[in-house]
């Protein structure tokens, strides 16, 4: 599971370490990550050079800035990791790109699934070449100052669902899904089968403080990686968020709340974990 709080990890660690490096080369691997040999030759071809600029995010799309007016879009799906790596470092057999730089080493996408893409477009346009972006619904990180819960209370009473579906929703807010959904709906004391419109203004109130304060520690611990789970950061570590879940795969356990055992019901085909006595 490579959701928001993985993104914004791998962001923060690329923005610190790449961030003013010089590219020397581009090599796509897999002309498939591309979209097709034309982008692949479009992508490895003009960039040697120019400089990274900076490394932001939109969603769970990685967007590297370069000096020549292009941004590099890499989207890594669900199995998709980005290495930081020297240059001679033995090959991943499900390396897709390789970044040169001309000091420090290189960059490498590797995909385990095939789900990752890289895109390169006139920084300009990113928006205009990807209209999706503007479907995307909150962001828990870049919107955490600039939306109180008054302003989700509109947005959320707007949305007449389940509580988890809307939080699995990139459409109402980006990168949570099924795991920090689960996190969520227990800090704030609600039912995963709540709907949006019943919940009183404490209730509300509580769900937007927990969605920030969840993904803020998620971040903070450098992600979750779970058995199955391919997520690691730019080093090859993995992060240590799913030593802190209170619910999630911790059915029969007893609950840091009620101290009753954590139980499990499948909702949307896959199973939601919660604690009956403390979440209404």
């Amino acid at each position: 599971m490579i959701q928001l709080p993985e993104i914004e990890t791998i962001r923060r660690d690329l923005e610190r370490d790449c961030v003013g490096k010089k590219i020397k080369s581009i090599e796509v691997v897999k002309a498939k990550v591309a979209g097709g040999p034309k982008s692949k030759s479009a992508i490895e071809k003009g960039q040697e050079q120019t400089k990274v600029e900076s490394v932001g995010r939109i969603g769970k799309y990685l967007l590297f800035e370069l000096s020549n007016e292009m941004t590099l879009a890499i989207g890594l799906g669900s199995g998709g990791q980005i290495r930081r790596v020297p240059n001679k470092a033995g090959m991943d057999a499900k390396t897709q790109l390789i970044i040169t730089f001309t000091q420090t080493g290189q960059m490498r996408l590797i995909d385990h699934v095939g789900e990752a893409f890289v895109t390169l477009h006139e920084t300009s346009e990113v928006i205009d070449d990807k209209p999706e972006l503007l479907e995307l619904g909150i962001d828990p990180i870049e919107h955490s100052q600039r939306i109180t819960w008054g302003d989700f209370a509109h947005y959320l009473q707007s949305r007449k669902a389940k509580l988890k579906t809307l939080l699995v929703d990139d459409s109402f807010v980006i990168g949570i899904g099924p795991m920090y959904a689960d996190e969520i709906l227990f800090a704030a004391g609600l039912r995963y089968d709540r709907f949006s419109d019943s919940l009183t203004t404490n209730e509300v109130r509580r769900l937007w403080q927990s969605i920030v304060q969840t993904i803020y520690d998620a971040v903070k611990y450098r992600g979750s990686s779970i058995e199955g789970s391919l997520y690691v950061d730019t080093n090859g570590e993995i992060g240590s968020f799913q030593d802190h879940h209170s619910v999630f795969e911790k059915h029969g356990e007893l609950s840091p709340r009620s101290r009753k055992p954590i139980v499990r019901s499948k909702f949307g085909g896959i199973w939601t974990y919660y604690c009956e006595q403390s979440q209404v």
